[in-house]
């Protein structure tokens, strides 16, 4: 009886270290980094935790969603903003939300700009007493965001980012199937995927996609007939054929990345720049240290499509200490902004 057991634990041991060894190296754990960049990069201070960012289509500034989510951990919440910020001119930071709720604690965004010019911006708002809802946004004659609307749903669990498909139309990903904690924490490490991808056709919101590892950055083609997911966990980029009068989603590939891609941009050229996390779990280590003291790889991938593939190249690469976290790589021009989730200053780059 003794000697079953002892066999049996072994055994148990065996599976619980290969379990160990498969989660470190699906998260990047064993990867050996050699940081590059052809550019060159300057920190820009007073929008902490740059999470989000996007550049105006045309007008050359771009928008940047930003909260002090160390302030948050150590039990002092700070009202987060969404500035304006123009990396070609030496003008500061335009806080453009002063005038909405204190209770302001911003995530995604997605701006759409209606061809009279119109802009409307929609935001992800984690509110201090835990409820997930979706601000909407005009920007006014003076520049200054004009709330308009604010959705709240259950279907909006655990909601990450969104795409405008126009000023009423959007999808959003829930990040995971579950609410924060315990549960949360298990779909991470055991890879479990139940996060989705929500369509809001103007009156509410119902599933698109369902099944996601860790649900992440969305964004469409500039025809709006093609929409992108990043997924985390799942370390891979999805494809997607777009309904244009139903909304579906209908995938027509799937592409690897051996990274936790987050964040997705386009530029001009319809070129995405993904911000991507090459070991999770550093980035994990990072986001509990509320000292800031760990540091997390960044990484920015640009993928050029090419017929009916993506072409992937890695653009930039750092150990952590130039900057951490790196979430969203926006491009215009030869000027890129990379937002970081914790660090109190964003990188403009410029790029070759």
């Amino acid at each position: 009886m003794m000697k079953k057991l002892l066999l049996g634990l072994g055994a148990l041991i065996v599976v619980l270290a290969g379990f160990v060894l498969k989660t470190l190296a699906d998260a990047g754990q064993f990867k050996q980094l050699a940081p590059h960049f052809a550019g060159r990069c300057t920190p820009v201070p007073g929008m902490p935790g740059a999470e989000d960012i996007t550049f105006h289509p045309t007008l050359g500034h771009a928008y940047v969603s930003s909260d002090d989510r160390r302030a948050t951990q150590t039990g002092r919440p700070v009202a987060g903003g969404i500035y304006r910020y123009d990396p070609t001119g030496s003008a500061p930071p335009v806080l453009l939300t002063s005038a909405f709720s204190r209770d302001f604690h911003p995530h995604g965004l997605s701006l759409f700009v209606a061809p009279d010019g119109t802009e409307t911006l929609y935001v992800i708002n984690h509110t201090e007493t835990g409820t997930n809802q979706i601000e909407r946004f005009e920007v006014g004659a003076d520049g200054m965001l004009v709330h308009r609307r604010t959705l709240r749903d259950a279907a909006l669990v655990s909601p990450n980012d969104l795409v405008a498909v126009d000023a009423e139309r959007f999808y959003v990903t829930n990040d995971h199937g579950s609410p924060p904690g315990t549960g949360q924490a298990m779909e991470d490490y055991l890879q479990l995927a139940r996060g989705n991808v929500l369509y809001f056709d103007g009156e509410r919101f119902r599933e698109v996609i369902r099944g996601t590892a860790y649900a992440n950055g969305i964004n469409r083609s500039a025809d709006g007939l093609t929409v992108y997911l990043a997924q985390s966990v799942g370390r891979s980029l999805s494809v997607y054929t777009r309904d244009v009068a139903s909304g579906a989603l209908t995938e027509r590939r799937k592409l690897p990345l051996d990274t936790g891609p987050d964040n997705i941009e386009l530029d001009a050229r319809g070129h995405l720049w993904v911000g991507s996390h090459p070991k999770l779990l550093g980035f994990a280590a990072h986001a509990q240290d509320v000292s800031g003291k760990t540091h997390a790889p960044a990484q920015v991938l640009r993928l050029k499509p090419s017929g009916d593939s993506l072409e992937v190249e890695e653009v930039f690469l750092d150990d952590g200490k130039q900057i951490s976290g790196v979430a969203v790589a926006a491009v215009s021009g030869n000027r890129m902004l990379l937002g970081p989730v914790f660090d109190k200053d964003l990188l403009s780059c410029e790029v070759p």
